[in-house]
């Protein structure tokens, strides 16, 4: 059931991706250069930022409440996920280097020196970051899938400032979906396992 609900959010993100521009190439055929539009809550600065939101939260949170609550076994799941989706990512990248749309184009130019286009890391960090927390309240509090919006948000904005082909934040979005159900499934943080306990305890126990 999980899975399922995952696989629908990036379905209605594959939808919504391919609704913005209309088919041109690329794998799934539907790779376009967006208009460019770098102003409001587009803006490049506004991405930045939300990505240290996300990453400075995620750590903030598990510092703070310790690996043996709930809330904050799920901060290092999230934890986890980042470190697992951002090395993929990247592996990724370097493997089939895609030029960006502001290098070209052409979205079907891959494997050329200086291309970091597929897959989108900042989506991939997003959508590591928030599936922990899908997974683990989303039956619970279905509000909690609200947060499928900050990949969604992260993808258009993307491609909007032409960092991203189509298929690069779906792709990110995929990766970091799965870092984040991996994370979610093992019995014990890869985070907590490697700091010392004084770091996994929680602040929020000494105070």
């Amino acid at each position: 059931m999980r899975i399922r609900q995952a696989v629908m959010a990036m379905s209605l993100a594959a939808a919504s991706c391919s609704s913005v521009a209309l088919a041109n190439d690329g794998p799934l055929g539907i790779d376009k250069k967006l208009n460019f539009d770098d102003q409001g809550i587009w803006k490049r600065s506004n991405q930045k930022a939300l990505m240290g939101v996300l990453i400075g939260g995620e750590v903030a949170g598990a510092l703070w409440e310790g690996r043996d609550t709930r809330l904050g076994r799920t901060f290092f799941q999230a934890i986890d996920a980042t470190v697992i989706g951002v090395a993929s990512s990247e592996v990724l990248k370097h493997t089939f280097r895609r030029l960006r749309p502001n290098q070209t184009d052409d979205p079907n130019q891959w494997f050329e020196s200086g291309g970091r286009s597929f897959p989108s890391g900042e989506v991939t960090t997003a959508a590591a970051v928030i599936t922990p927390f899908v997974l683990e309240y989303g039956h619970d509090h279905p509000a909690v899938y609200a947060l499928e919006l900050i990949p969604l948000y992260d993808a258009e904005a993307r491609m909007k400032v032409h960092g991203h082909w189509q298929t690069d934040v779906l792709a990110g979005w995929a990766i970091g979906t799965l870092a984040g159900y991996y994370a979610h499934t093992r019995s014990e943080s890869l985070t907590v396992g490697v700091l010392p306990r004084g770091l996994t305890v929680g602040w929020r126990k000494k105070f």
